[in-house]
């Protein structure tokens, strides 16, 4: 098979109005502009294949209809590629200054010399930096964007993309995403090697009518550990974007690995992504988030425990304000003897927001001694926003345990009342009541995180 890239196709091209932009495909979706995409990244003729096979896929898929409305959503009129600078750089000081200036005010730079092992930062379609430490690079792992790997590291990538975990026949976004693909990350960590400091990937959507789809793909050597941490952010406009990305993670056997996320994207953004890890013979997976900001979130992160003793934990929060839809929650298949998971769900409604926990507890047949576990925590605080609870649970064989627990309420007078009574402003108190709330999320999150997650937080309280 030939692994020549295809030759470019002129006629989906748009000249940007922006400098900052040297490609900007057409609104819409079709086979040319898939397979400029594949051009201008020059990939392999195997990549064109599957891009070409998610988008006839693509084509037949129903949009659901179980969830929130999706029907204003149009994708003649998303632009799905957009590169900016024309090259990708290895030193922060050689970043285009209109992006630098972005990112440094996101604290990126800052965050990376503190806490990380190593960054990724993508603006638009296309990573602008990448980076990792010596000290990890000569232990084996690899950190990259998923365009580089693709060419760098071809079999890995081969094996792994979208064939066992998240295939693009899975979902009409999860093809769509196969077919249009730019960017992301790819993370292999060798045997034994424990990552003890955080990897991160930072994403900027930057241009109203846009859509982001970036690639994550994690690789968890036997004994291995990694923590992985995402952050996405996108500016106000008043026309709609799309963000569908799909993040693959494969945990092998006795390894660890946590993936962490705080997403902040603007209210006008549909966010609709496919998670989803296969955690091998006494793996842990640990799925740590943070929910703000877009205007319709669908989102279930999902644990597929295939060896025996696998073990998953999901922990996410949720804020929905005005005119803001979450749907969101978790999806754990025990497919072996012994496995175990754990979903916290927390999440809070405000001025007419929707808030939905959507979930499933699959036990298989096969699964002997497994335990499942699901609690789900809503907080209402006016009488205009609405919660549900919208669990599922399959259980196959009757030597397992599972069990859900739901709570949903307001805020309570009689906290506010007595932070009040002590000279806090009503504001303030339930500033507090809400901390309180998110904490046991917040606490799993590095410390700079957690910051980040109760400014956000705040932001969102006020209307920000």
């Amino acid at each position: 098979m030939s692994t020549s890239p295809v030759e470019p196709v002129e006629n989906v091209l748009e000249q940007p109005v922006d400098s900052k932009y040297v490609f900007r495909s057409k609104k819409g979706l079709n086979e040319d502009i898939i397979k400029e995409i594949s051009s201008r990244k020059q990939e392999p003729s195997w990549m064109l294949e599957k891009r070409l096979a998610s988008y006839e896929i693509f084509k037949k898929k129903p949009i659901p209809k179980w969830g929130p409305d999706l029907s204003a959503l149009n994708f003649d009129e998303i632009i799905f590629y957009i590169r900016p600078e024309d090259y990708k750089s290895m030193k922060w000081e050689d970043v285009p200054d209109a992006i630098k200036k972005t990112y440094d005010a996101l604290g990126i730079p800052e965050a990376e010399k503190k806490y990380l092992a190593g960054l990724v930062a993508q603006y638009e379609s296309e990573a602008v930096y990448t980076n990792l430490k010596k000290a990890w690079d000569s232990k084996g792992v690899i950190f990259t964007d998923m365009d580089s790997a693709v060419k760098e590291h071809p079999g890995l990538v081969k094996e792994y993309f979208m064939t066992k975990c998240v295939p693009a026949a899975d979902n009409k976004f999860s093809a769509l995403h196969g077919a249009v693909w730019s960017g992301g990350s790819f993370v292999y960590v060798p045997k034994g090697v424990k990552v003890d400091i955080p990897l991160q990937t930072y994403f900027r959507m930057n241009t109203k009518s846009s859509g982001q789809f970036e690639h994550t793909l994690i690789i968890v050597e036997p004994g291995a550990e990694v923590h992985y941490i995402e952050g996405c952010t996108a500016p106000r406009y008043s026309i709609s974007s799309l963000h569908s990305a799909v993040v693959e993670i494969f945990v092998k056997e006795g390894a660890r690995a946590r993936y962490t996320t705080i997403q902040n994207w603007s209210t006008d953004v549909y966010n609709l992504n496919t998670k989803r890890s296969i955690v091998y013979e006494n793996g842990i997976m640990e799925w740590v988030g943070g929910s703000m900001g877009s205007g319709v979130t669908m989102l279930y992160p999902a644990s597929i425990l295939r060896g025996r003793g696998a073990r998953a934990e999901h922990l996410n929060i949720a804020f929905a304000g005005k005119g803001q839809y979450k749907d969101t929650g978790a999806k754990v298949i025990l497919a072996a003897p012994d496995t175990s998971a754990s979903i916290i769900s927390k999440s809070i409604s405000k001025d007419g927001g929707k808030s939905v926990y959507r979930g499933l507890v699959r036990i298989g047949s096969n699964a002997t001694g497994a335990k499942a576990h699901v609690e789900c925590q809503s907080l209402m605080l006016d009488d205009k926003s609405s919660v549900d609870t919208i669990p599922i649970i399959e259980q196959f064989t009757p030597q397992s345990s599972v069990g859900h627990e739901a709570t949903v309420g307001k805020i309570d007078e009689e906290q506010l009342f007595y932070l009040m009574s002590r000279g806090i402003s009503r504001d303030d108190a339930v500033a507090l009541v809400v901390r309180g709330f998110i904490e046991p999320i917040a606490k799993e999150l590095p410390m700079g995180y957690a910051v980040e997650l109760n400014r956000l937080i705040q932001l969102e309280m006020k209307g920000a």
